[in-house]
């Protein structure tokens, strides 16, 4: 069977028009840049001078920052930061990819998660990352936090046509979010989609997930090599939280999309020659699986596109998003597909 490059093409220019809320583990990657200038007489490491500071949304935040990219900003953001200078400088880039984020919390007793990679180079090497410090508070939040954060879903989900639940484990989706979250979207006929790398069965109530391989054969406890071990990990799965179909990623392989009543679709990736950079990708396919889903496309068509678009963004450095206009040149004139 196969699916016509029409046919998606129209899907991809109705993403401008869907609201997205994201909910999750907001991050901020700090890139700090400098030229090796010497060994320092204090300690044997490199002395850099800085050239410059770059801020890129990570975490839930990139999953943001994917969906703005393609719906014109039509996307908002949920999530907790600290009391501190990191959390202005995740606002500031929110702000300036048109992300709503004013329904964030702020917890003084926790940190905003801020990955901040230090690099250097010299006129004879390119670029080369030194050192990461990573700045986050593990724990889940506080009642009071979560209470805060269950308030402002109450107050804006019936607004949006789609929801992503993005979960680093970081603490902010606890099992009232969870609920909460799934209660009221079923209730206003929101669509939620799962991003997440463990505990995959206590999202319940949910239309769909979007975990990688390695982290649904850890859920399962079995190997996956071939169709029914597939099917059999997707049903698992689909039983567990209510889903109406799994999308399962699978890096160079592509993607495997499970639906009710053992329906199976392998998804091949369309273009391994120019990967550069992984990082994001699986926040990429979420946010355009649940674009396009938000946007009425069947389930393999979202997928397809979505796989589309991390074959884009895998060719980037970095936490990276693709726009409607490159999807659209990639997309075959004719896709052949395994059912």
């Amino acid at each position: 069977m196969s699916i016509q490059n029409k046919a998606l093409m129209e899907i991809a220019e109705k993403f401008k028009n869907p609201r997205i809320l994201v909910i999750g583990d907001l991050a901020l990657d700090e890139m700090v840049y400098g030229d090796t200038e010497r060994i320092s007489r204090e300690a044997p490491v490199l002395i850099l001078q800085h050239t410059h500071t770059k801020y890129i949304l990570g975490g839930a935040s990139n999953a943001a920052h994917n969906v703005a990219a393609l719906n014109d900003s039509k996307v908002s953001v949920i999530g907790v930061v600290g009391d501190d200078y990191q959390s202005n400088d995740l606002r500031n880039a929110f702000n300036s990819t048109g992300i709503d984020c004013s329904n964030i919390v702020i917890d003084t007793n926790r940190k905003t998660t801020t990955k901040t990679r230090i690099s250097g180079s010299c006129s004879q090497s390119v670029t080369q990352q030194i050192v990461r410090i990573d700045r986050q508070t593990n724990a889940p939040i506080s009642s009071e936090t979560e209470d805060r954060v269950i308030e402002n879903i109450k107050r804006v989900i019936s607004n949006y046509d789609a929801v992503i639940l993005s979960d680093y484990h970081i603490g902010t989706i606890t099992d009232r979010i969870i609920e909460t979250t799934t209660r009221l979207a079923n209730e206003n006929s929101v669509k939620v989609i799962v991003d997440a790398q463990r505990d995959l069965g206590r999202y319940k109530g949910i239309y769909s997930m979007t975990p990688n391989l390695p982290d649904t054969q850890k859920h399962v406890g079995f190997y996956i090599n071939n169709r029914a071990d597939f099917i059999r990990a997707g049903n698992m799965l689909i039983e567990q939280t209510g889903a109406e179909n799994i999308l399962i990623t699978c890096g160079d392989c592509g993607m495997v999309l499970i639906e009710k009543g053992d329906k199976y679709t392998h998804i091949p990736v369309f273009n391994k020659s120019k990967v550069f950079d992984v990082t994001g990708a699986g926040d990429t396919v979420t946010a355009t699986y649940a674009l396009g889903l938000a946007s009425g496309a069947k389930p393999i068509e979202a997928a397809i596109i979505g796989n589309i678009a991390a074959g884009i963004v895998i060719r980037q450095f970095g936490c990276a998003t693709t726009t409607i206009d490159e999807i659209k040149r990639e997309i075959p004139n004719e896709i052949s597909l395994d059912f």
